[in-house]
């Protein structure tokens, strides 16, 4: 593809432009780990809210989206489309309780809920396992889109862009702090937005798709549809009946933890106040379910005309390395439509989506292997400056950890499936830990170990040529690894009913499932209301749906459809609206009581 001076100049702008605020943050992020890893607990409820979206908004996940569509159609989104049940989830029962918990880490909750050894167990294994495994190949699953969307666009082999990246991403997330990658995020989501919209412009343009109408008309009704094709019971069931089923409550996966978790309880956890928690998530939810996906959708289905087959990318693209041709590449394929200017805008949004995902992913396992390993079992007592300098060094480390495992992986895919397997079978329990007592880290420990071991063994068969179709392997895994826990809850001691009145009287979750310990703790009932969380967890997924499949129905020429879709979303939007101010007063009134 033909760059030009400008492009190069609109990128080499839109680094300077991100970089504004690291350097402006840079005092601020060494004065202690609270700043750098919790922005001071100061952020406002927008900034929270971009800083979510613009981290989930990565140069893997158009990639991916593209890949989903291309294999099975539109409908084959809703993999990750279940996971707004999650989301809102999160939103309506969890984000207030964990801005309540006033923990550095999420991992820190660990010690606040449990007791003893065990506690301290479960903390520091988490710590490495996500901060260390988890997250090296999600930044590497990251590099990868990356080094496939540059090897499109400039023909850089996958060491040359893993060097510039890596380069780029130590010098930005390791002197900013949460607080210039929040501020960062900002920019670089409008940024990598406005790069997405024009990439669909430009594919609805091309002769071979004859704009919006050619594109509905040309590309085969079971590909468009949202819904799967019913007729076809396997296809309905992997993409639709067990997402919605099972999936969303029983997959640990960063970004959509059951119970929220990892960088989503970080902007939680820095948020100024309980209210700016909810909001700032359910903000997250719209935009990352409703405002973002068609934009990739369109330019994913355009594709299928213009590249209908992977030799077609071949012969398009000479140059490109053969190991990196997949389905998810036809994405940057297309990019070579747009015009001068426009290339620029676009690669300045890719690299603004990936830089800002990175520098999450980078400060967020720098949090758990700098707080909730190396100070709680290595280093303790040691100066908050010293902290944050071994959080820079870590910062480093990672990256180029990163770079390395790169290499080993074939396709967004690919690591999106390698990720839910080996977090198949532990959501349960980190939904029910916050409403039932009874659940102690024994339990923790279990769901964790009869999941990984259950995935190790379903990847081992495989290798020997015994696999088993995914969704068999998740349903066979949620099943054994809740029993597992579930008995182990029931035949090991009871947290310390010291720990967990301590634990009542900070957080107050609602519900029965606190009852023995409630009568204990001498406070006022909680101020949440599980009938409130429910209605509002109802109205907040339709509101969110409707908005999805309303924007298709538009797009698609489906003026009845449209319609429908536009009553929900207005109803919906309106009961959100009449719920909300009860939601935030109640929260406020019990925090009042609790100070």
């Amino acid at each position: 593809m033909t760059i030009t001076a400008l492009d190069w100049a609109i990128v080499v702008l839109s680094i300077a432009i991100s970089f504004v605020p690291a350097l402006f943050f840079l005092r601020r992020a060494g004065s202690g780990t609270d700043e750098f890893f919790t922005s001071g607990r100061a952020a406002p409820w927008w900034l929270v809210g971009v800083s979510m979206v613009a981290t989930t908004f990565s140069t893997d996940t158009p990639n991916l989206v593209t890949n989903l569509v291309r294999e099975k159609g539109v409908a084959n989104n809703w993999v990750w489309w279940a996971f707004l049940l999650t989301g809102m989830a999160t939103v309506f029962f969890f984000a207030r309780m964990w801005r309540r918990s006033q923990v550095l880490t999420d991992l820190e909750f660990y010690e606040l809920r449990y007791s003893g050894r065990p506690a301290s167990l479960v903390r520091g294994f988490r710590a490495l396992y996500l901060g260390l495994f988890f997250n090296v190949v999600i930044m590497a699953a990251v590099n990868l889109a990356a080094a496939k969307i540059a090897n499109v666009v400039l023909g850089w082999p996958m060491t040359q862009t893993l060097a510039v990246c890596t380069v780029l991403n130590i010098a930005f997330a390791a002197t900013s702090g949460l607080w210039g990658v929040m501020v960062a995020d900002l920019i670089q989501f409008g940024i990598a937005m406005s790069g997405a919209i024009a990439a669909a412009v430009f594919a609805l343009a091309q002769p071979e798709v004859g704009g919006l109408g050619g594109l509905v008309a040309r590309v085969s009704p079971a590909t468009l549809g949202l819904l799967p094709d019913f007729s076809d019971w396997t296809l309905t069931l992997t993409v639709l009946v067990i997402p919605l089923t099972v999936q969303w409550w029983s997959v640990w996966y960063p970004g959509a933890e059951p119970g929220g978790g990892s960088y989503i309880a970080q902007r939680m956890l820095a948020s100024r106040s309980e209210r700016d928690a909810l909001a700032g998530t359910l903000f997250f939810n719209v935009a990352h379910y409703a405002l973002r996906p068609w934009p990739w959708i369109i330019v994913a289905l355009a594709s299928t005309l213009v590249f209908p087959t992977l030799d077609d990318i071949r012969r398009a693209f000479p140059y490109v390395d053969p190991a990196l041709i997949g389905h998810d590449m036809a994405y940057p394929a297309m990019l070579k439509f747009l015009p001068a200017g426009f290339m620029g805008l676009m690669l300045a949004g890719m690299l603004a989506a990936y830089v800002s995902t990175l520098a999450t992913h980078l400060n967020w396992g720098t949090s758990y292997l700098v707080h909730d390993f190396y100070r709680r079992f290595v280093r303790a007592g040691a100066s908050e400056r010293h902290y944050v300098l071994v959080g820079r060094v870590v910062t480093a480390l990672l990256m180029a950890l990163a770079a390395a495992v790169t290499f080993v992986l074939e396709s967004a895919r690919h690591s999106f499936e390698l990720l839910m397997s080996i977090g198949a079978g532990t959501g349960l329990i980190y939904l029910l830990r916050w409403f039932w007592w009874r659940i102690n880290a024994w339990s923790e420990i279990a769901a964790m170990a009869s999941s990984f071991l259950l995935a190790l063994g379903f990847f081992v068969a495989g290798r020997m040529g015994h696999s088993l179709p995914t969704h068999h392997a998740l349903l066979i895994t949620v099943a054994v690894a809740t029993v597992t826990w579930v008995t182990v809850t029931l035949v090991t001691p009871p947290t310390d009913r010291t720990v967990l009145v301590g634990f009542y009287r900070r957080i107050r979750p609602a519900g029965p499932g606190w009852r023995p310990v409630a009568a204990e703790a001498g406070v006022e009932a909680s101020p949440d209301s599980l009938a409130q969380a429910c209605l509002g967890w109802t109205l907040g997924c339709a509101f969110i749906y409707a908005a999805l499949f309303g924007a298709g129905s538009f797009l698609y020429g489906l003026p009845a459809q449209t319609l429908f879709w536009c009553v929900v979303f207005v109803t919906s939007g309106a009961g959100l609206v009449r719920l909300l101010p009860r939601l935030w007063s109640a929260g406020l009134e019990g925090t009042r009581e609790h100070e």
